[in-house]
């Protein structure tokens, strides 16, 4: 018995890691991509490779019918939030170093922890509070507002970051009262939709090789999706999650084999310091399911 439970431990800490990777190398082309075309083009092509692929496996999921929704509201507000995500990512992505951005985005689960109390009803413990606010300290590590490093892309990451938070939030409402594929159909349409209703502003001929990576950031993009689901099938999110921060090992890796980028000492500690909390919320959230889990 411990045995089987150890083996899809395994499995799905496995597939967190490739999904994380499938990540970094979206993350890594929509910055490539970023010379030359605006975060508008890339999030458009980047959603229309994805759609078709969400469709197909819905279909292989239990049908169409799956996409089916008695919400539109909540999918039309949660896909602003997504596009509002993918735009400020990608333009952060396009002015900061993969690692910097990488590491700011990181924030977005201590601000999940901050804003289930409010816009939740919530009522957060001591640690994860307390490991959420040094989180954001290691933020402001990273991020250095008044330095002469600050940029504006800092900013606009953790505006992504913030967003990210509550697409995940309304996630947690809606989740359990609509399916999961429609839940990633629309968070894709509607940034398909925005980002091609400004498109005819922004649009700049690709290259050949740039609809290559148009393709690869959409088949990527919907890999890590993939594989994540995969990974909380096979284990505890408690177990899973933690292992997001190995992306933070391909941005510094990717950053630093294709544009020559070394974050300098304090991305390292401000890095060090979000993951290290992320770590005790994570701890504190298996911890308290074990006592919840009934005795056997």
């Amino acid at each position: 018995m411990s045995s089987s439970l150890l083996s899809s431990s395994q499995k799905g800490i496995l597939w967190m890691c490739a999904g994380v990777f499938c990540l970094s190398v979206g993350d890594a082309i929509s910055k490539w991509l970023g010379d030359v075309h605006s975060p508008i083009q890339i999030i458009f092509f980047r959603t229309l490779v994805s759609l078709p692929l969400i469709a197909v496996i819905a279909y292989f999921n239990g049908g169409l019918r799956k996409l089916s929704t008695q919400r539109p509201g909540v999918h039309l507000v949660r896909g602003l939030l997504a596009a509002g995500t993918m735009l400020c990512f990608v333009f952060g992505l396009t002015v900061l170093s993969l690692a910097e951005a990488t590491a700011i985005a990181f924030a977005a689960p201590m601000f999940v922890t901050l804003l289930s109390v409010p816009l939740l009803g919530e009522r957060v413990e001591r640690l994860p509070l307390i490991a959420a606010l040094v989180g954001f300290c290691g933020v402001l590590v990273v991020v250095r507002p008044g330095a002469a490093g600050f940029q504006l892309g800092a900013l606009v990451v953790v505006t992504a970051a913030l967003f990210y938070a509550l697409v995940m939030i309304t996630a947690r409402r809606y989740g359990v009262r609509e399916n999961l594929w429609a839940m990633v159909f629309y968070v894709t349409l509607v940034p398909f939709v925005v980002t091609g209703a400004m498109l005819p502003w922004a649009w700049q001929a690709p290259w050949p090789l740039h609809w290559l990576g148009f393709l690869g950031a959409g088949v990527f993009g919907i890999g890590a999706m993939a594989c994540i689901t995969l990974a909380f099938r096979h284990a505890p999110a408690a177990l899973a999650a933690p292992f997001d921060y190995t992306g933070m090992v391909w941005a510094v890796l990717f950053g630093w084999w294709f544009w020559g980028e070394m974050p300098d000492l304090w991305v390292y500690i401000g890095t060090l310091i979000i993951i290290a909390s992320g770590l005790a919320i994570a701890y504190h959230e298996r911890r308290t399911s074990l006592k919840r889990r009934p005795a056997s």
